[in-house]
Formats: C-alpha cells, sequence, structure tokens
C-alpha cells in the first residue's frame, strides 16, 4: 500500500474526540518530549481537534478519566513513556493511545532484549556483550568489563540499554577508555551494553501501521561531523545533513526498507515507529540497531522529514498517527492517513 496525498481517508477530527497530547515525563529525554508534544500540540489544533497537553509528570494519569479523554497521543520519549508504563495504565484505564503496546513497547525499550529477538528471527544485528550489574559489588565487575575489548572489537560503543538520543553513549577506541564509558552509561541504567561498531553509513527508516498494512517510509540517510551524531548535534545544532531520498542504490533503499517492516513485525510493534541501522562500508551490510516505539516529532526529527518526502505534511501527520490510536484489546484497521477536513 502507498502512503501519499491520493490515500488520504475520510477521517473527520471530530471522530477523534477529546485528545491528550502526552509530553513531557520522568525520563532523561524529557525536554526532547516536551518539543515533540509541543508540535504535536500545536499541530492537532491547528487542524480543529479538540486537543490539550498533559505532563504526567506534574498530574495523576488518573486525571485522563475526569477529564473526559477519549485518546492520548503519546509523546513521551525513554522511560516511564515509551517502555510499556505509560501504556499499561492506559489500558487499565480504557483510554486508547497512539504507537505500540504494552509487550512491544516494553521489549523495544530494551536493546538487548530486542536484539535477543532479532537474532532469534536471523535479521542483522552488531554483535554485543550485555554487562549485568553484580549486586555483590554495586557496580559491573571488573574482569567482565575489561574483556570486552577483546570479544567484541575495537573501537566499540557502551550506552544504556534502556534510553535514548544517544544519552550515555560513548564510543571506545581503546582498551582504557572502557571502564570510564561503562561507568557513563551506568549513571543511566543499571546494565551496560557493548556494542561492536559498524563503519559505515547511518540511516534511518521510520515504519507506519500494523499487520497487513505496515509500510515503509522513504530512508534518510544521516551525514554527521566526523559520525559524531550525538545528543547536542541530534537536537541543538545544524551541522548534521539528512538526505531524504537517500540517494542510496534503489536494491539498498529497498533492504533497508524490508528490514525496517521485519524488525517492527518481530517485536510486534504497531501504529507507528523508525528503525534505526548501520551500513557497513566494506560490504554495504546494513544491521539493525534499535526501533524507537515513539520516534521525536521536533523541527529536527526525522519520521516527519520522511513522511514530507511522499506528501503527508507534518499536521497530517499528526492526525494520521492520533487516528490510529486503540488498545491492545481492539482490533487493528487499515492505514488510511486521514484528511483535515471535517
Amino acid at each position: 500500500m502507498n502512503v501519499g496525498p491520493k490515500a488520504l481517508g475520510k477521517v473527520s477530527v471530530q471522530d477523534l474526540g477529546k485528545v491528550a497530547v502526552l509530553l513531557g515525563g520522568t525520563s532523561a529525554e524529557r525536554d526532547i518530549s516536551l518539543m515533540s508534544g509541543g508540535g504535536v500540540l500545536a499541530a492537532l489544533q491547528s487542524l480543529g481537534v479538540d486537543a490539550q497537553g498533559f505532563d504526567p509528570a506534574q498530574r495523576d494519569l488518573a486525571e485522563l478519566k475526569k477529564l473526559g479523554i477519549d485518546r492520548c497521543f503519546i509523546a513521551l520519549h525513554g522511560r516511564h513513556g515509551e517502555d510499556g508504563t505509560v501504556q499499561g495504565a492506559l489500558e487499565l484505564l480504557g483510554i486508547p493511545y497512539t504507537g505500540s503496546g504494552v509487550m512491544a513497547s516494553a521489549v523495544a525499550m530494551d536493546k538487548v532484549m530486542t536484539k535477543r529477538i532479532w537474532l532469534a528471527e536471523g535479521l542483522p544485528t552488531p554483535r554485543h556483550v550485555w554487562l549485568e550489574a553484580t549486586q555483590e559489588k554495586g557496580g559491573h565487575a571488573s574482569e567482565k568489563v575489561q574483556a570486552v575489548p577483546a570479544q567484541i572489537g575495537l573501537p566499540l560503543i557502551v550506552k544504556p540499554p534502556r534510553e535514548g538520543s544517544s544519552i550515555g553513549v560513548t564510543k571506545v577506541q581503546s582498551a582504557d577508555q572502557i571502564a570510564d564509558a561503562v561507568a557513563l552509561a551506568a549513571r543511566y541504567d543499571t546494565d551496560v551494553l557493548c556494542e561492536e561498531f559498524i563503519a559505515g553509513e547511518e540511516v534511518t527508516c521510520p515504519v507506519l501501521g500494523e499487520g497487513a498494512n505496515v509500510q515503509a517510509l522513504p530512508v534518510i540517510r544521516i551525514c554527521a561531523p566526523e559520525g559524531a551524531y550525538d545528543y547536542q548535534n541530534k537536537y541543538f545544532t545544524d551541522v548534521v545533513q539528512y538526505l531524504c531520498p537517500s540517494g542510496l542504490p534503489e536494491a539498498e533503499e529497498r533492504e533497508i526498507q524490508r528490514l525496517a517492516v521485519a524488525s517492527y513485525r518481530a517485536l510486534g510493534c504497531r501504529g507507528w515507529g523508525r528503525a534505526d541501522l548501520m551500513i557497513r562500508a566494506s560490504d554495504r551490510q546494513p544491521y539493525l540497531l534499535e526501533m524507537n516505539t515513539s520516534p521525536g516529532m521536533t523541527t529536527h526529527s526525522l519520521v516527519p522529514m520522511s513522511a514530507r518526502a511522499v506528501g503527508i505534511d507534518y499536521a497530517q501527520l499528526c492526525l494520521l498517527i492520533a487516528s490510529q490510536a486503540r488498545l491492545d484489546a481492539q482490533p487493528a484497521v487499515a492505514l488510511a492517513p486521514p484528511s483535515p477536513a471535517a
């Protein structure tokens, strides 16, 4: 199925009812969530949707019922927003929400669990070592930390497995750097993920829909200065180039889209998501890094950029995602981007 203006459905904004845009939250990505949620809220309101912002860090979720909210647009990132916890609370409240359900959200938030599923499904992902916190030492066993470079080689990437936006991530160039890298990642998570570094091009591919209606949007190629696609460059500078169309050979673009859809389905995702990958320069083999189940919606964000390439503007994208809100117990509906007309 193709996504674009010709496929726009006839979903009325009134059909959405009262919409709460969940933003902010308590994770390390709070500031990014406030930007994402602010953009979504303004876009929905511009189309006449009865939408309001709601920050779970400042208000009890039970208030959503008192406010008569009909559905929630989850613009939260990271823990207590993208990890299945808010999704579970909304299931109990009986309020439909955007994005993946409880299980898929929880699994995709954990990069180690994600890798286990992808590997079981035969999907390519970089080699890794999981460093589990040791209770008796209150940290990570030094002998295991020092053994990581020999296991997966140098350089390597060290990251907290349950954070996003490149928070707590270090590229380790030499063995004497790994202890500090692990210590930094451990500030954000009890466990630490050490991952093989794939030298090559970074790409990302958004995915929309569910089941037979899942489809990949155009691939975006990310060109960061010296490969530094970090927190600062992601959100607060304009030094990163985002190429969409990607400029990749057509066969490579199709393969990345295939992997994005396969990885999304393997995790049981729905609604929308974004797969991040690396293409190894030596042989052009793509490797899956992670699946984002509540991707950014800021001015620098990539899902809106990819959607624009097929004729869906930011406001239409927000309306489309909001129209797909549901509970785990509800059946899937066919993907049909709505028109803003009432």
